[in-house]
């Protein structure tokens, strides 16, 4: 298994870890997922380390905090040996205060998720979005404070845009409190829009991607395809789950497949092999979130390790998948002389 810096710190994660969104299954959304209870979990926890892979990222509104549970669980008596990565930010309770980077929320969710995953420490906490009502200075003398108390050991944001993240890195270094240094962010072969801001900006200010949805919420399975049915079990059955995942046009996904088929026939390789290993290739990756309901699904994503795509076949992804830019964007890239696109 291969271990990247995580952003500006000293800390090293595998290239893969384990998501839990599949785990508990609990309301229509996350059941679109999957369903795995604490022995199916325990066996996907087994596969990953076997494989190498022994970081797990979980959030406290994965199945209403039962993904967490499930999570603990499987990792009772190993805790020494493994990467926890956890979320919160979300509504996760009635309240008026039970959402958002407040420093009352952050405190109460910290301490709930330690509960449920049964551990002392959390090694990576994220934001999980951006909060616009809590002042920011609130929330990073909040996660500086959570630091020092040993309850988390890094810090990162997800779905944060460009200007949030800055904001936020410029403020730590204003007052001199602990950075973050990972964004989890979507990004997959038929969703690029992460680099155009966000890449940049990771790579300038050393902040590392932790990516979710590599296979494109679930279109880049390999049995996703021009004039076929969707698969009997796939979250794209759910308008609920399609509704809130990234947005993509019906025939940008096939153009894209189609790219994908031609490669695959080249490589001895799967589709979502195929765009796993694209992704290990791109600036300022450290870690990618494979999601599993079952076995098959995991031992087919861990595929992707150990080879890498030639540069041609990258090009040709590249051209497959490639969409117009948003200003000021598609401005900055007539001028690569003083905007070089990132390598």
């Amino acid at each position: 298994m291969e271990f990247r810096q995580l952003g500006a710190s000293g800390f090293k994660v595998p290239v893969f870890s384990l998501g839990t969104g599949t785990f508990g299954g609990k309301g229509d959304f996350f059941k679109s997922w999957g369903d795995n209870d604490v022995k199916a979990a325990t066996r996907l926890v087994d596969i990953s380390l076997e494989a190498g892979i022994n970081m797990f990222d979980s959030a406290d509104i994965y199945s209403g905090g039962a993904a967490e549970e499930i999570l603990g669980a499987a990792l009772r008596g190993r805790r020494d040996k493994v990467i926890i990565s956890t979320k919160a930010t979300f509504r996760n309770g009635q309240g008026p205060n039970d959402v958002g980077s407040s420093r009352f929320n952050l405190l109460q969710a910290v301490d709930k998720a330690l509960k449920r995953l049964d551990t002392d420490y959390i090694d990576i906490f994220q934001l999980h979005g951006y909060d616009a009502t809590t002042p920011v200075e609130e929330t990073l003398r909040t996660l500086n404070d959570l630091v020092s108390a040993g309850k988390i050991r890094y810090t990162g944001v997800s779905n944060f845009s460009g200007w949030h993240l800055m904001k936020s890195l410029a403020v730590s270094d204003r007052y001199g409190w602990n950075r973050h240094v990972a964004h989890q962010a979507y990004y997959s072969l038929i969703g690029r829009d992460y680099e155009w801001e966000l890449m940049p900006l990771g790579i300038e200010q050393k902040v590392s991607a932790i990516v979710w949805s590599p296979l494109g919420w679930g279109r880049l399975t390999g049995k996703v395809r021009r004039g076929q049915a969707l698969p009997d079990t796939s979250r794209l059955h759910s308008q609920l789950s399609t509704d809130k995942g990234p947005p993509v046009p019906d025939e940008h996904v096939y153009k894209v497949v189609d790219a994908l088929d031609l490669i695959a026939k080249e490589t001895g390789k799967t589709v979502p092999q195929i765009a796993l290993n694209w992704l290990l290739q791109r600036p300022t990756v450290a870690n990618v979130i494979i999601g599993a309901r079952n076995e098959e699904q995991l031992k087919n994503n861990l595929g992707a390790l150990g080879w890498n795509l030639s540069a041609e076949q990258v090009k040709k992804l590249d051209e497959a998948s490639v969409t117009p830019l948003a200003y000021p964007y598609w401005h900055q890239r007539d001028f690569k002389e003083r905007n070089p696109p990132p390598v």
